[in-house]
Parts: C-alpha cells; structure tokens; sequence
C-alpha cells in the first residue's frame, strides 16, 4: 500500500482526496515502477486537482505531471531496480496516473536519469516549469538572441516559469525585466536577477496591434492580452517564447508584428518534446541553475499539504516552486 492523491467523478461531483492504494492498483501498461521521492505542485496540476480545467481525461486518476525517485521494478531495456530517474509531462497525471504518489509505474521511453548534479528533490524543485523555463531559454539561444540585443521581458515572473527564467536569463548576461500582478514580490524577482520590475496591468488590457519597440526577446507564461501586448512591442527580429496561459487561451493579436517587424512566435510545448530537447534542456539546467536561487525560490510541502495549496497556486499566491515530498 502506498499514499497517493486520486480524482474520481462520481455522480456526486468532482473529487480529489489523499487515499491508500494498493501497489496491484498501478497502471498496466507501464513498464518500469519508480519509488517517487518528490514531485512537484505546477499550476497544471492545480487546474487537474480543482477540477477547474478538463486537465485529466480519464478517471480514477493520480495528478502530478512530474517526479523523481528510484526505479524499483523495470521491464524496460534501459532501466534496472536502483536507477534514479526524472519524468516530465508526456500525459502523465492527465491521461496516465502520475507523480503525486509515493509509487509510480510508467513507460521507460518517458524517463530521464537525474543529472548526475542535481539529486530528486533538487529536479523537483525545478521540476516542469524550470524544464520548460529552460525550453524557452534554449529557444531564444537557437534564434540567434544575444544580451547586447536588448531587454528580455518575463512574464508571470512570479510563478515558477517566469522565475527560473529570470534565473537562467541573468546567469547568462541578458537585462531582464520581470512582469508580475505582485510588485510586493520585487525584491524576492530583483534577488533571482530581475533588473526591473513592472506591473502586469502594462501588459494585461486590451493594446494597439503595434507599440513602441522594446524587448529584444520575450519568456511568456501567461498568454491572452499579455502575450499580445508583448509580440506588439518586441524590437525588429526579436523573438517571443510562448509556453503559458494563465491569463486566458486566447491571442487577440494582429500580423502587423511578424509581417513589418519580422518578429518570431515560437510555441513551447513541454508535453510531448522529444527526448533529446528534454536531455539538452536538463544537461543545461544542472549545468546552469544557480543553486542559492534555486533554494530561495523553493518551498517545500508535504501530500497532505497540496489540496490547499492548489487553490493558492490558482489564485496567484504562490511564488516560485512548491515541491511535494511525497514521504512527508
């Protein structure tokens, strides 16, 4: 027996409760059974626990779209009992129970071995949103941007995204500056490596189709007017890195950026990125991450601890990362 979070939706309404459940119970179609040590809280997951978002496909479901841990059972060629082992997205706490357990059974072609630097709770502490923070990082890399081009703008710099992308930015010379709904946070945003902070109300509201030309690249987490906003007032060639939606699905936008200022919209899907994105992504941030930010921007919670949390997490009042230590 093992404790982990279940969603059910019986004739009563959604639910999500921290149950007991029997090792037998775990999905068959996994091949390799990991020990969970950590997992994390993302707003994701929020939306799959509060039913607030059709996030999980399939019931009964275990939420949690990442994990770390030590493989104790394996049918896979690559994994044998002992390995220690990573796991981002792939439908994992949507469509195939997840990492909000302390056991897991998955398909071996998901799993990642821990950078050798960082150990589980240390991957979850960056978890999704600082592989995917990375991802964009990367993204900007690849399209040529450099820190003498300009100012990078983050948005959602609060959350976990935008403040391990404020983190990787900084180390590598860019000036950033970080959008928030919460500047009370700015000393916590200028201690990761934010040059300025602004206010999300900037960003938020309805805009012109083309504004002033500022960010030479742009790390947005949140979509809808914010991401419009931000694409309308990148400088000639830059690039927007796009992997959010927390503000809303929607891009009220026009062409005029990309057909007169040559600006590039490039999407980050964390889910279903190949495993050699996923590698680089991860060989990067154990190479990179700053571990004093790291440990700042971190707090650390238990199972029982994340039913509540996922309504703060929703409600914008969470700074950073939250990781679950399953065995708490």
């Amino acid at each position: 027996m093992f404790k982990a979070l279940m969603i059910t939706q019986p004739a009563s309404g959604y639910r999500c409760v921290l149950d007991q459940i029997d090792e037998t119970q775990l999905p068959a179609s996994g091949d390799v059974t990991v020990a969970v040590e950590a997992s994390t809280l993302n707003y994701k997951d929020g939306l799959a626990i509060t039913g607030r978002s059709p996030v999980v496909r399939s019931f009964p479901m275990v939420p949690g779209i990442d994990f770390a841990g030590t493989v104790t059972h394996s049918g896979h060629p690559r994994w044998k009992p002992g390995d220690r082992v990573l796991l981002n997205g792939f439908g994992v706490g949507e469509t195939h129970w997840g990492g909000l357990a302390q056991m897991a059974r998955v398909k071996g072609d998901w799993l990642l071995p821990l950078p050798g630097a960082l150990g589980a709770a240390q991957c979850m502490a960056l978890g999704t949103a600082g592989y995917t923070a990375m991802l964009c990082v990367l993204a900007l890399h690849d399209q040529g941007v450099k820190p003498g081009d300009g100012e990078v703008l983050v948005t959602g710099a609060s959350g976990g995204v935008g403040s391990v992308a404020i983190a990787l930015l900084a180390q590598r010379g860019f000036r950033v500056v970080a959008s928030t709904g919460r500047t009370d946070e700015a000393p916590y945003l200028q201690a990761l490596g934010a040059a300025e902070v602004m206010d999300r109300a900037a960003l938020s509201a309805p805009g012109k189709p083309l504004q002033k030309e500022r960010w030479a690249a742009v790390v947005d987490s949140v979509g809808s007017h914010t991401l419009a906003n931000a694409c309308a007032s990148t400088r000639y060639g830059g690039v927007v890195a796009a992997c959010g939606l927390a503000q809303g699905l929607d891009f009220p936008a026009s062409v005029a950026p990309f057909i007169l200022r040559g600006v590039t919209l490039r999407g980050i899907d964390s889910v279903m990125a190949p495993m050699v994105a996923r590698e680089r992504a991860w060989a990067a941030l154990a190479h990179e991450m700053d571990r004093d930010k790291l440990n700042r921007m971190t707090e650390t919670i238990g199972l029982a601890d994340v039913l509540p949390a996922a309504q703060r997490i929703l409600a914008g009042q969470v700074r950073g990362r939250l990781v679950v230590d399953v065995n708490a």
